[in-house]
């Protein structure tokens, strides 16, 4: 799989839905000893704990009428692959294929239990400073 400075190494990455995010990622740290390694203004913090990695992500007021606030990501090799697989298995595709300037390409779907799925393929390493990201650690 490719390096992109703009996403976590982990394969699969939990993203969970916080009304505040700093404060959050700050109680994740200090209670279960993750490090922060990327913020995205103020609504994404990438945090690690080994070779694993979660997103604390906006939750807030205008997020509400989510029925969920989790979701998760996994990083394939090819997405535009796994989408025509995952849509043509009857998965309700939310967002399809999309190259973004932080260096990934994805899709978002919901599976048969509702669940959402974010699958993300690098494309490109990116500086995260180049889109806003603010890097705190680097392996």
């Amino acid at each position: 799989m490719r390096h992109n400075r703009s996403i976590p190494s982990s394969t699969i990455i939990p993203v969970l839905g916080y009304s505040e995010v700093r404060q959050a990622a700050e109680w994740l740290c200090r209670a279960f000893g993750f490090r922060e390694r990327l913020r995205i203004g103020d609504h994404r913090i990438q945090l690690e704990f080994g070779d694993g990695a979660v997103v604390a992500s906006d939750a807030g007021p205008e997020n509400a009428s989510r029925v969920s606030t989790h979701s998760t990501m996994v990083r394939v090799e090819d997405v535009d692959a796994h989408h025509a697989k995952a849509e043509a298995a009857g998965a309700t595709i939310l967002h399809p294929p999309t190259s973004y300037p932080y260096g990934e390409r994805q899709y978002s779907a919901t599976d048969i239990g509702g669940h959402t799925w974010t699958f993300s393929q690098t494309i490109d390493d990116v500086d995260p400073a180049s889109w806003g990201g603010e890097l705190i650690t680097s392996r």
